[in-house]
């Protein structure tokens, strides 16, 4: 009987024997079950995970799994117990290979050679950083007492309840650890929440750095398609239940490189979805310091409407600011939180003090809300330049979805009759000028179609958007005679 079956099976036969037991009473020892039911002990931390996610069991460390008491209405306490199981599953036997194809990140990281355009960026030019301000907040962070002392482990408490507040009112530093950055989070993230081996639910397409992060701690991505809207809920259930995954890594906020919102009506869906497979959901909040300024009103993060720790929640500076300003946070509730902190001392102990003082006097100046909202309006300019530069020059050029946040466009590429080849699309446009990134390294699995990363944060201005566009269609054009 295949493992899901099985888990399906044994998950009913104790729900319908949990009338045998009281309320707060306890079940039989996970080795009891396993004597009894001559199951494997994944099969059965699998089923009372899943009873935990019904609100039927609640488990307690070193105690046990104990029958729930019935809920009297109104909105449930928070509950963390699931986490136990979800944490110390085995992942199955299946062995990934820890090789890490870097590929994907490394073409947003490297300069182009000297006057390439560059469409593959992944950060604010130059001309957008604060560096007035981030050269100012280094200089008084180095005077402040202490500054090069060692730092807490989980981070500055000051620099902590600033993220707190940031990711939302229920939140504070207790449930916030810093770290370097957003890829650093993502990283901890990973490797707390899932064993080697294991299946990690993600949106199809998807950040390569998380893919790369996912592969080098032994997981298995397995796609779950978006569409206008995200993440489709229904996919994504079926998934969870396909390959018992225990850990989904989104990004509802603009997310790269479609620039697509989680729809309001799918966003606790999304997380209820994860919790009754006993899930987590990661969530890579790296844009709401880019969004533009004819965006409206965002949506809070999802982390902020889930009291019992479902959502890990992940957030940095880094790209409203500088590559080098590396500062992150990690928020989480509940006994993971303990697993995340360990895992990052062991890799990186902390975070240097006088970058942590830096953030601190950096977003507590005047100066940080100035530069959120110039970044803002530039944003929106850049977005619609490139916009009508594309469909004048390239209008065969999908641009199925235009973002109001995010630094980016995802473009498929139109149909040149024998189909459209995306590595010589990429190899002739830096031929002609112009670096763009590929579409491929964005799926974990086969892509639907030939599509490239256009970036318009990397580059200096309008004029340079206006020329490397002008570049890539030269390019195009030189396909298309070939």
């Amino acid at each position: 009987m295949q493992e899901r079956s099985s888990v399906a099976d044994l998950t009913a036969v104790l729900r319908s024997e949990l009338n045998r037991y009281s309320s707060g009473e306890k079940l039989p020892s996970s080795r009891a079950l396993v004597e009894r039911f001559r199951a494997s002990p994944v099969t059965v931390s699998r089923a009372v995970a899943q009873l935990a996610a019904e609100g039927l069991v609640v488990t307690r460390p070193g105690s046990g799994a104990f029958r729930a008491h019935p809920r009297t209405g109104g909105r449930p306490s928070a509950d963390t117990s699931w986490q136990e199981v979800s944490l110390n599953g085995d992942g199955g036997p299946e062995v990934v290979p820890r090789t890490v194809d870097a590929s994907g990140l490394l073409v947003t990281l490297t300069p182009p050679p000297t006057g390439v355009v560059e469409f593959n960026g992944g950060y604010l030019h130059s001309s957008l950083q604060p560096e007035r301000a981030m050269a100012a907040a280094l200089a008084r962070a180095g005077r402040r007492p202490g500054a090069w002392s060692r730092p807490p482990t989980d981070g500055l408490t000051e620099l902590r309840a600033w993220f707190a507040r940031e990711i939302g009112p229920t939140f504070t530093a207790a449930d916030v650890l810093i770290t370097a950055g957003g890829q650093s989070a993502l990283a901890t993230a990973l490797r707390a929440l899932a064993q080697p081996g294991a299946p990690v639910l993600v949106e199809s397409p998807t950040y390569p750095g998380m893919l790369a992060a996912a592969r080098a701690a032994g997981l298995r991505p397995v796609p779950v398609p978006m569409d206008a809207d995200g993440v489709r809920p229904e996919l994504l259930a079926a998934a969870f239940a396909a390959t018992g995954a225990r850990v989904l890594v989104c990004q509802p906020l603009f997310h790269n490189p479609t620039g697509t919102v989680l729809a309001e009506a799918r966003r606790g869906e999304v997380v209820r979805i994860a919790r009754e497979a006993g899930a987590f959901v990661v969530e890579d909040d790296f844009a709401r310091h880019l969004v533009h300024d004819d965006a409206g009103p965002l949506p809070a993060a999802l982390a902020a409407d889930d009291p019992d720790g479902v959502v890990v929640h992940v957030c940095s500076l880094t790209k409203a600011t500088s590559p080098s300003f590396r500062v992150g946070a990690l928020a989480a509730r509940g006994p993971v939180l303990e697993r995340l902190r360990a895992i990052q001392v062991v890799d990186s102990l902390f975070v240097p003090r006088p970058l942590q003082e830096a953030a601190l006097e950096l977003v507590g100046s005047p100066a940080w809300g100035r530069h959120l909202r110039s970044v803002s309006a530039e944003l929106r300019i850049r977005r619609t330049a490139m916009v009508a530069e594309l469909r004048r020059e390239l209008p065969g050029l999908a641009l199925p979805h235009i973002p109001a946040g995010g630094g980016n466009l995802w473009a498929r590429l139109p149909d040149s009759g024998g189909g459209a080849d995306e590595s010589a699309m990429v190899a002739a446009a830096l031929r002609a000028g112009v670096a763009v990134a590929p579409g491929r390294p964005y799926f974990c699995a086969e892509p639907p179609s030939p599509q490239v990363r256009l970036s318009f944060v990397a580059v200096a201005g309008i004029a340079e958007i206006t020329e490397g566009v002008r570049r890539l269609c030269t390019a195009w054009a030189g396909l298309l005679d070939t």
